[in-house]
């Protein structure tokens, strides 16, 4: 996939980062913005909608995973893939900012090769889950997902705002009702990144999933777990057109 005209938008207190990252991903064919605070980051981003998120974790004003939660509630990006950046080795912040919905972690010092790979692989992946969106509509268990906008509507009008992770996995159930997926499976759609160990990766994102839809029953009732194979998702599932 080219990265031409792909637009980034980076928010870091580290001058001498931002400068680099710019002049680096620039040549790499990228709009590159970049920010030095919180308040400079939501200015921007209400300005100006981007293919790609980078937050530092430590800023000066406010933390990465607080930009990271609004972004996730801000319908106009909700969607956005999110690469957070910390100098922090501690598996906590990894764990946190992955729940709240960032999808890559990157920690410093980091090449700025390897992060355009991640930067490229994301956006691939976004790249592929709409591409292979296929039918508009597609209804289970009382929710409705339109695999074009990545919008997931509930019969009693809420709407659930769905990061780039949770739609892949939740369009990956939805392709495979009924059907035992594995770790491994469920690793390579939603993340692909070895940033902790897989079954750590694929557990929360199932368990973030599951809050999203509701399924907070014990033992949980539309996402089952099944012991020493993976999940499965028990619903029937229609698919079609519509708003």
């Amino acid at each position: 996939m080219s990265s031409l005209g792909k637009s980034i938008l980076l928010v870091d207190d580290d001058q001498e980062i931002r400068e680099l990252l710019d002049i680096y991903l620039t040549r790499a064919g990228f709009q590159v913005s970049t920010v030095s605070d919180g308040a400079g980051f939501r200015k921007a981003l209400e300005h100006t909608p981007c293919d790609l998120l980078i937050l530092d974790v430590m800023l000066p004003d406010e933390d990465g995973f607080s930009l990271c939660r609004w972004v996730r509630q801000h319908p106009r990006c909700a969607q956005t893939p999110i690469i957070m950046l910390t100098a922090s080795s501690d598996e906590t912040d990894r764990v946190l900012g992955l729940e709240l919905g960032a999808d890559d972690y990157l920690g410093k010092p980091f090449s700025p090769r390897e992060l355009q790979a991640r930067i490229k692989a994301l956006l691939r992946r976004v790249q592929f889950a709409s591409a292979g969106a296929g039918h508009e509509i597609m209804a289970f268990e009382g929710w409705r997902l339109n695999t074009v906008t990545h919008r997931l509507f509930h019969t009693d009008g809420e709407e659930v705002i769905l990061s780039g992770a949770d739609f892949a996995l939740l369009k990956l159930f939805l392709d495979h009702p009924q059907q035992i997926l594995d770790r491994d499976t469920i690793g390579n759609a939603t993340r692909g990144r070895d940033l902790m160990p897989l079954d750590r990766i694929v557990d929360m994102a199932v368990s973030r999933l599951r809050q999203r839809l509701r399924d907070t029953e014990k033992p949980p009732r539309l996402i089952r777990t099944i012991r020493g194979s993976g999940y499965q998702l028990a619903a029937e599932v229609t698919t079609g057109h519509g708003h």
